[in-house]
């Protein structure tokens, strides 16, 4: 089993990233800005629930590099690996507020959407990156929070259950 864990993780997130970006994508046209839900974003926040903040900020960081060189990305690469990397440890350092209702775990994916597609804005103004201005951001950030709270109830609980499958088991001394 141990051996499998990293296979699946890694399956976990390509499958994520990729339904994120074909599946997902193909709705963009109906929302607004051309938004989709960040589905990598609630591996790395399930796996902060789960795990903690440490293995939470590598899974980010691995999702995030899925998510900067998928098709189409148009944005310099490794603004969504810092983003998600941020979004990691700030919901694994919460995680034990967090894990005790569904209230916390909604509220604790709204705030890392929000942080996530804020750092990921805020660093292509810094970077100087033209695929998303200013003015954009601020319409775009509170639907991308709005869409990814939508789809917690729905794929939050089935990540939750695979990553505490995944953990593995503590032996008592």
């Amino acid at each position: 089993m141990a051996a499998l864990r990293p296979l699946v993780l890694v399956a976990l997130l390509v499958a994520a990233v990729v339904l994120q970006v074909s599946l997902l994508a193909g709705f963009s046209s109906l929302s607004y800005g051309g938004v989709v839900p960040d589905l990598a974003l609630l591996v790395v926040v399930a796996a902060a629930l789960v795990r903690g903040p440490e293995l939470a900020a590598g899974i980010g960081f691995v999702a995030g590099l899925l998510v900067d060189l998928a098709p189409p990305a148009d944005h310099v690469a490794g603004r969504w690996a810092l983003a998600l990397v941020v979004v990691g440890y700030l919901a694994g350092r919460v995680r034990d507020d967090a894990r005790t209702s569904a209230l916390g775990a909604l509220v604790t994916v709204a705030a890392c959407s929000f942080v996530g597609t804020s750092v990921f804005a805020l660093s292509g103004m810094l970077l100087h990156d033209p695929a998303l201005p200013a003015a954009q951001a601020l319409r775009v950030i509170p639907v991308a929070v709005l869409y990814d709270v939508a789809l917690t109830p729905f794929v939050l609980p089935l990540l939750l259950r695979l990553f505490r499958w995944l953990r593995p088991r503590e032996v008592a001394y």
